[in-house]
Formats: C-alpha cells, structure tokens, sequence
C-alpha cells in the first residue's frame, strides 16, 4: 500500500504546517482545553493503554480532545499508535486495516506499522484500503500525535461492523499483538440532539466506558437510541485495555459543539476519556 494522502486537512483543521501547529495550540490554551501546552515526559510510566478522543473539526472538538493528549504526553513516549475509528463512508470491508506504506497530513508522514498491522488480520480483520480513502475518523487524529511525538508508527483500523462481537474479538486481536502501543478509540457522543438531551444521554454511556463495561456501554445505546458514531471502536478499545490488564478508566472532559459555538439547540458531544493500567 502506498502513502494515503488527507482528505479532510483545510476543513476539519488546517492545511498549513504552520497554521496547523498554532491551531493544535489554540486547542490546548483554549478555555475548554487544558489551558497549557503539553510536554511530553521521556521518563512516563507508560500507565495509560487507551483513549477515546473526539474526531470532529478542531474548532468544534479539537480543545476536548487536547485533554486526552496532553494526559498522554505526560505518560511518556508511546512507539505505536492503534487507531479505531467507524467508518462513515461505507465503503470497503466490515473491518479494515491499512496495512503498509504511509499516511500524509500537513505535519508530515507516519509510517504504518507493518508487522503489527499483519499480526492483527484474521476472519474479522481485512486488509483494504479502500475503506479509508474518504474516512475521517483515523486522519483527524494523527496530527495531535505528531505534535507530540514527531514521529510515530500506527496502525489505522475502522470499523463499519460495530456489533459487541466484533469488537470483542477486534479487542482481543489489538491486545495480542500489543507492545508500548497506545490504543485511541475514534469517537464523537449524540448527534444533533439539544444539548440538554445530548449531554444526559452521553453521561450515561461515559458511565458505561468509565466502568470498562462494553455489555453496559451497548444496553444503554440501544435503550437510550444514542447516536455515538464509534460505539464499536470504543468497545474493541475497552476489551483489548482489559486484556492488557487496564484497572481505571477517568474522564478528562465533556463538552459539546455548543459550547464552542454558543448555538445549543442541536449540538454534537465530545469526550476525552483515558484508561489505565
């Protein structure tokens, strides 16, 4: 596979190198944000194991998501990055690695890492590219991960069958193949609810993923019809920190496009959530 080129740098965040790092800064010292830069700890303890961070544009979810990443920079220093994300488009297989090459933002290029992405294909997991060619949810996560690391590998997964079994069993393959990797579930909470609405139904199934129950997290989504978009990247994400012997899950930040926007009536919720060893 050759390099994939973005396909949502200059709408979702900006398509200049430079522009693009004094966003990602904007998004840390936002008031929403974390309201600092971060700084990566060589020496972390390497506690955390996965994230859910929102893949929304960076002017609506990017000072949420700063959470998760600043909290991971001062961890310490990861090799590979494994990104679930749902698949949006519909195209290509029901869950899809990217196998080799590269993928290019404005930042640069991160290299895929081969051996991890093949150790992951089975029955479940296809190697397919034409799965993320038009994607967002893996791209938008990337320049935050060079920002703080330079380089790093990764392994793009995306996931348009996000039934519990699938993601138990994307869970367990992830956590087979894992070693000083990071696991960042892809996913924005309800849709285009009122934001009174979306945040109650998002409180609950924070609740299920602060739990690190995946069973929970899909009786509360049927029960309460929630339109969290990676409800199955989430789950993959909570089995395989589980198998990797995670204890805590905490959450950093909720908010919602409202709260940047000031328009409350029909917002998006975000979250950034980490879970530790």
């Amino acid at each position: 596979m050759k390099t994939r080129k973005p396909v949502v740098s200059g709408t979702f965040y900006a398509g200049i190198p430079e522009e693009l790092r004094e966003q990602i800064e904007w998004c840390y010292k936002h008031e929403l944000g974390p309201g600092v830069l971060p700084q990566v700890n060589e020496a972390g303890l390497r506690e955390i194991v996965a994230l859910v961070a929102p893949h929304a544009g960076y002017a609506y979810s990017g000072p949420v998501a700063a959470h998760a990443y600043k909290e991971l920079a001062e961890d310490g220093v990861v090799d590979t990055a494994v990104i679930l994300g749902p698949n949006h488009t519909g195209y290509g297989c029901p869950v899809s690695v990217w196998t080799g090459g590269s993928w290019e933002t404005p930042l640069g290029e991160v290299r895929i890492d081969e051996e991890f992405a093949h150790k992951i294909l089975g029955e479940v997991i296809g190697a397919d590219g034409a799965a993320h060619l038009y994607e967002h949810s893996i791209e938008v996560q990337l320049p935050w991960l060079q920002y703080l690391y330079g380089e790093v590998k990764i392994v793009p997964v995306t996931m348009l069958a996000q039934d519990i079994e699938t993601a138990r069993t994307v869970g367990k393959a992830i956590s087979r193949a894992s070693d000083n990797t990071i696991i960042v579930a892809s996913s924005d909470f309800t849709h285009y609810e009122p934001h009174s609405v979306a945040a109650e139904k998002d409180k609950s199934m924070i609740e299920a993923i602060i739990n690190l129950d995946e069973e929970m997290l899909y009786e509360r989504r049927e029960a309460l019809s929630c339109t969290m978009c990676g409800y199955g990247p989430v789950a993959a994400a909570i089995v395989a920190a589980k198998e990797m012997k995670a204890k805590r899950a905490d959450l950093l930040k909720y908010a919602s496009s409202g709260d940047t926007t000031g328009d409350f009536s029909a917002v998006v919720g975000y979250g950034s959530i980490v879970i530790r060893r």
